[in-house]
């Protein structure tokens, strides 16, 4: 059985793909793709749970999304800078499960893990295709067909849209998965993510399904040209 996976998200931290991407992974599982999520760091260093509950967390909501494959790096919390071993620690993942797209989070980000991120995966996706770049299990090179952006915080104009009317639902479910984030524990600390930010996401959502005539929608961003694989109106 191939370990190939149609879309392959990266994050920061487990809940990161979630507040970006979640209902596009669970449209793309429901019309038959396989599709995963790799969480660069265990977010040791968050100011709320610990390690054990976020990671029963991550495997709640890869259960929601139905996802193929949850990959869990150790990139240290707060420390993902641009270093060679990190990057060819991606580029390992990337040849092992031969993603046809990648996505990473919007560099434009109040927390710097989060750009950091992108910057590391956009450097992996580019090695991953050169023959003679060696990652430590010595795989084959292997070039994403593209790689986008999504958004974690923040509220871009972003380059594209997927409508997730069917699948708010179930995006809000893989969210609410993560309690220890999203919810003020009394033993907790008030942060960004406790005061209503699930509420947030959700309303940023809709005001994107609002711009394309639908009732939810997620933006995402790209670097290059979006190329078309149907005609106009069938869209991307």
């Amino acid at each position: 059985m191939t370990d190939q996976l149609d879309i392959l998200a990266f994050g920061a931290h487990p809940d990161d793909v979630e507040i970006g991407m979640a209902g596009t992974l669970a449209k793309y599982k429901e019309q038959g793709y396989k599709t995963g999520i790799c969480d660069l760091t265990y977010a040791e260093r968050s100011s709320n749970g610990n390690v054990e509950i976020r990671q029963k967390e991550a495997s709640e909501a890869a259960r929601v999304l139905e996802l193929d494959a949850r990959i869990q790096l150790s990139l240290p919390d707060r420390g993902l800078f641009m270093k060679e071993a990190y990057i060819l620690e991606i580029v390992s993942v990337i040849r092992k499960y031969k993603p046809r797209l990648v996505f990473a989070p919007y560099c434009e980000d109040r927390h710097p893990d989060h750009g950091n991120c992108a910057r590391l995966v956009e450097e992996a996706v580019f090695s991953s295709g050169i023959k003679r770049v060696e990652d430590a299990k010595s795989q084959g090179a292997h070039k994403p067909g593209n790689l986008y952006f999504y958004q974690i915080n923040g509220l871009h104009k972003p380059d594209f849209l997927i409508e997730i009317s069917s699948q708010i639902e179930k995006k809000a479910k893989a969210l609410e998965a993560y309690t220890s984030q999203f919810e003020r524990d009394p033993s907790g600390v008030d942060t960004p993510l406790t005061n209503g930010y699930v509420e947030a996401v959700i309303s940023r959502e809709r005001a994107y399904g609002k711009q394309i005539g639908s009732m939810y929608a997620e933006g995402f961003f790209a670097k290059g040209p979006i190329v078309l694989n149907h005609d106009l109106l069938g869209g991307i």
